[in-house]
């Protein structure tokens, strides 16, 4: 699964951890989050994210 970094402040989101503090299970695909969720470092949305290659 690939992982996605918030372009402002570098937080990775990665599937295999997930955000257990945000209620999402580890093994959870980042297109599988839910919209309204926000970066835990930050607080700004999905769509700050990109695809880290």
């Amino acid at each position: 699964m690939k992982k996605y970094e918030c372009s402002p402040c570098a937080y990775i989101y990665d599937p295999e951890v997930g955000d257990p503090d945000g209620g999402i299970a580890p093994g959870t695909p980042f297109e599988d989050i839910p919209d309204d969720w926000v970066c835990p470092v930050c607080g700004l949305g999905k769509d700050m994210f990109e695809v880290v290659e």
